[in-house]
């Protein structure tokens, strides 16, 4: 599967048990380039838990706006920079949307401060 840096993907996460595991939406964060020739690829996660709305590496995505639309979300989101994880390719199932341009421009933002690159 090639993905693109952008796209909203449902992926398995598993349980620290080592059981089953809770399906989630990630945004891929990984340049394009990564995403062509390796096998992992770097994402953050989609949480519907609204509590960190006002922390700078989160921001709330609205599932009745254009931007929520376009991710392919039904309800609410943030996007977590500080939830980043590094997944095989197997555990990415369906694209259910991507970002806009602009909501990277904030993805961006959220990893810079998530990771004190600025």
């Amino acid at each position: 599967m090639i993905v693109e840096r952008g796209q909203v993907i449902n992926a398995r996460f598993p349980h620290a048990s080592g059981t089953r595991g809770k399906k989630r939406p990630v945004v891929v964060i990984q340049a394009d380039i990564y995403n062509q020739r390796l096998r992992h690829v770097v994402v953050a996660q989609i949480t519907t838990n609204l509590d960190d709305k006002e922390d700078p590496a989160c921001f709330l995505i609205e599932a009745s706006t254009p931007e929520g639309q376009a991710a392919g979300f039904a309800r609410d989101s943030l996007f977590s920079g500080y939830l980043i994880s590094l997944m095989r390719e197997d555990r990415l199932q369906d694209v259910i949307g991507k970002l806009t341009d602009e909501a990277m421009r904030k993805a961006d933002g959220c990893l810079k401060v998530a990771l004190g690159l600025g």
